[in-house]
C-alpha cells in the first residue's frame, strides 16, 4: 500500500465523526469539563492514600491505555498499521508533553491549593493562542479575544486571591511554577494532537497518546525508584476512578472536540475547571474561597459563555 493509500485509509476511518451535529461538540465538551474537575480532587485522596505524584500519573494513563486499547484495535487497526514515521514521532511527541503535564501538574498539588493549580494550569489558553498566531498564521476573533481577555482575568483574580491566603507550610510558589509548567505541556499537547486528529479515528489516537504518555512516565518512576506496586486497594481504585472519569470521559471529550471545534475554544473551555474543582474542594476538603475568588469564577464562566459564541459563529 502506498503513502497516498495510506492516507485515504486514516482520512475515511477519521471521517466517521465528522459530520457532527453544530450543538454536540459543545455538549460533548460540558461533560469532559465536569469529569475532568474531578482530576484534581481524586489527586488528593490518592496522595492522602500514600501514592506518590509520579506513581498517580503513570497509574492513570496506563490504565486509560489499558481500558481503550480493544476500542482502538479493533475498529482502527488498519489505520493504526498505516501510520507514518512522522506520524508516529508526532504521537511520542504528544505523549511525552502529556506525561510531563500530569507529573507536573500533579505534584503542584501536594504543594499548592487546589484552586491555584488549576488555575493556573489552565492557562493553556494564553499559550495556545500565542503559537497559534506564531506558528499557524491564526488570528482570533474579536468576540473570541473578549472571551479570553475576560477568562484569564478571571483565572488571575483567582490565583492572587488564593496566593494571599496560603495556609503555612505550604510551598505556594513552587506548586504554582509547577502548575504553570504543566499547562506549557498540555498546550503543546493539545496542539500536537490537532495534527493527528485530522488523520486518526479518537480511539486510535487517544490509545496512541495516552500509552506514549504511560510508557514515558513508567521509564520516570524506574529511573527515579518510584515503585508501583505494595499499595493499598484503596489506592488503585482511586487511581482506576481517575483513568475512567478525567482521563477517559474527560479528556478524550477534549481529543474528540478537536476536530470540530478549534484548539483555542477548547482551551478557552479548560478554564472552567477551576471553577468544579474548587467547588468540590469547598465540599470535600472545607477548602473555603474568599470573595475574589468568586469574582474570578464568574468571569471565568462569562468568559467561557463569549467564546462559545465566538466559536458557534
Amino acid at each position: 500500500m502506498t503513502q497516498t493509500d495510506a492516507g485515504r485509509v486514516a482520512s475515511k476511518a477519521a471521517g466517521t465523526d465528522r459530520h457532527a451535529p453544530r450543538w454536540l461538540p459543545f455538549l460533548v465538551l460540558g461533560v469532559g469539563l465536569l469529569a475532568i474537575s474531578f482530576g484534581a480532587i481524586l489527586a488528593r485522596y490518592a496522595q492522602a492514600n500514600g501514592l506518590p505524584s509520579l506513581a498517580i500519573a503513570t497509574l492513570r494513563l496506563a490504565f486509560a491505555a489499558l481500558i481503550v486499547t480493544p476500542f482502538a484495535f479493533y475498529p482502527s487497526s488498519r489505520a493504526l498499521r498505516t501510520l507514518s514515521r512522522r506520524q508516529l514521532l508526532l504521537a511520542a511527541a504528544a505523549g511525552c508533553f502529556l506525561a510531563l503535564h500530569f507529573a507536573t501538574w500533579i505534584t503542584s498539588l501536594a504543594y499548592t491549593s487546589v484552586a491555584s493549580s488549576t488555575a493556573l494550569v489552565t492557562t493553556n489558553l494564553l499559550w495556545i493562542g500565542i503559537a497559534s498566531f506564531v506558528l499557524f498564521g491564526e488570528r482570533p476573533g474579536r468576540l473570541m479575544l473578549v472571551g479570553i481577555v475576560i477568562s484569564l482575568t478571571g483565572s488571575l483574580l483567582i490565583f492572587w486571591s488564593d496566593s494571599q491566603t496560603s495556609a503555612a507550610g505550604t510551598q505556594p510558589l513552587l506548586g504554582n511554577f509547577l502548575a504553570l509548567a504543566g499547562s506549557w505541556c498540555f498546550s503543546a499537547y493539545l496542539l500536537l494532537g490537532r495534527r493527528l486528529r485530522a488523520v486518526l479515528p479518537l480511539a486510535a489516537y487517544v490509545w496512541l497518546a495516552y500509552g506514549c504518555a504511560a510508557l514515558f512516565l513508567v521509564n520516570a518512576c524506574l529511573v527515579s525508584g518510584t515503585p508501583l506496586t505494595g499499595y493499598s486497594g484503596a489506592a488503585y481504585l482511586v487511581a482506576l476512578g481517575m483513568a475512567v472519569g478525567p482521563q477517559l470521559v474527560g479528556h478524550t471529550a477534549y481529543n474528540w472536540s478537536l476536530k470540530h471545534v478549534s484548539p483555542t475554544f477548547v482551551a478557552v473551555v479548560t478554564l472552567g475547571e477551576p471553577v468544579g474543582s474548587a467547588l468540590l474542594a469547598w465540599l470535600l476538603f472545607d477548602e473555603g474561597f474568599a470573595l475574589l475568588q468568586g469574582i474570578g469564577f464568574i468571569l471565568l464562566l462569562c468568559g467561557i459563555y463569549l467564546a462559545a459564541r465566538a466559536e458557534r459563529a
